[in-house]
């Protein structure tokens, strides 16, 4: 029987990222799509007998899954690079405070803009990971703080799926600061985040639910109402969680199955262990940790002993990770915390898609799967990890559909 396929990708080496260990990889390798899936791939000399609508010639290029930033920030309006000077000529954080800025100069600038203003400030950032070859992205509200600001956010969110070729997966992220007009009543505005909910999950805008559980955020019990409401309308969970402190904030996301806990650079070893025991995706941000000169680093060789499974995000966000190059947090990750190059791929592939609950469909190469992957004009896997501010990237597919990196404007 002859197989009909609408694409069929030859000439390449695959790294399928399907094996627990190594990037699985197939030298001299083809794939084949059809109706926007992989419908088979292997090496090329063990081709079945088929006809394809187009073929592609990959000129020895790799081919990995799509990358996949599973944290991101990157809806929001204006930037901080005021305050960013300011501290480097001296200014405290509490002098930036007392002249309004933080994130609530962010919040204010969000809630102010239109859709259509926060839609045109959001593109290019998300066009700069696209030329990256990512092809799945998670975005946040939390600049909003507000019934309508945050679904304004979450809207525009949606808006990026459909200008841009890039799947986009949503965030309510309504526990994320508290807004001004709450000033000191903090279990009221955890009460109004949580009845939030429901008008934005019946719009469609709510993929998952977020909270910063910190002491400078929201404590531990507050989060949990917050995952209690989240797990009355049946939606999933995240959590930032022991960046600046152990609240307990990923065994409490551990506990209600969450799809991850993220950041952690003071996790405990309680925290490792109920992760591990949860299968809840540890979402490191090297980005973060590097803009505000951290000297706490998440415990990787804990995670890696106990089994848990670490992604790689960007955490692109005005005030803390400016980042729109999820290349750059593959190295940073390897030269900061010590993961090999195979973890970091994995990080922003296989284990990225489990952190956004979508590992049956993304992640890696394998039958079935959205075809989803990028073409990269590189010796060995490690490359990605290796280079600084280089993009190799050649051809980026989506759905089956392959397209040049660089989106023309």
């Amino acid at each position: 029987m002859t197989a009909a396929w609408d694409v069929l990708f030859t000439n390449v080496h695959l790294a399928t990222m399907a094996t627990a260990d190594g990037y699985g990889e197939i030298p001299d390798g083809a794939i084949a799509v059809k109706d926007g899936r992989i419908a088979w791939l292997g090496a090329r000399a063990a081709l079945p007998p088929h006809t394809a609508a187009r073929t592609h010639d990959g000129a020895g290029c790799w081919l990995t899954p799509g990358l996949i930033d599973c944290h991101s920030h990157i809806v929001h309006a204006g930037n901080r690079s005021d305050e960013f000077e300011a501290r480097l000529n001296g200014a405290s954080y509490e002098d930036i405070a007392r002249a309004g800025g933080g994130i609530m100069s962010t919040v204010r600038a969000t809630r102010a803009a239109s859709e259509e203003e926060l839609l045109a400030q959001s593109l290019p950032r998300v066009a700069s990971l696209l030329a990256e070859g990512v092809t799945t992205i998670e975005v946040k509200s939390g600049y909003g703080l507000t019934l309508e600001s945050e679904a304004k956010m979450l809207r525009v969110a949606r808006r990026l799926g459909q200008v841009l070729p890039v799947a986009v997966a949503t965030t309510f992220l309504g526990a994320h600061a508290l807004p001004p007009e709450f000033a000191g009543r903090a279990d009221d505005y955890v009460d109004a985040v949580c009845e939030m909910i429901a008008p934005l999950a019946a719009e469609g805008l709510v993929d998952a639910v977020d909270a910063f559980c910190e002491r400078i955020g929201f404590s531990n019990a507050q989060t949990e109402r917050v995952f209690a409401a989240a797990r009355r309308h049946g939606l999933p969970v995240k959590l930032h969680a022991e960046q600046l402190s152990d609240q307990r904030g990923a065994e409490l996301a551990a506990r209600y199955g969450g799809l991850s806990a993220d950041h952690l650079e003071h996790l405990s070893e309680a925290g490792v262990a109920a992760m591990a025991a949860a299968g809840t995706v540890a979402v490191l941000l090297p980005g973060a940790y590097y803009f505000l000169r951290d000297s706490t680093p998440p415990p990787v060789a804990a995670l890696r002993a106990a089994g848990v499974a670490m992604a790689v995000a960007t955490d692109c966000n005005p005030g803390t990770s400016p980042m729109t190059s999820l290349l750059l947090a593959m190295n940073m990750v390897c030269t900061l915390w010590r993961l090999t190059p195979r973890e970091a791929l994995a990080g922003c592939t296989v284990h990225a898609a489990r952190a956004l609950g979508l590992q049956g469909e993304i992640g890696s190469l394998a039958p079935g799967k959205r075809a989803d992957f990028a073409l990269w004009r590189i010796a060995r896997p490690a490359d990605l990890a290796y280079a600084i501010g280089f993009n190799p990237c050649q051809v980026v597919v989506n759905g089956g559909v392959a397209r040049a990196p660089q989106l023309a404007n």
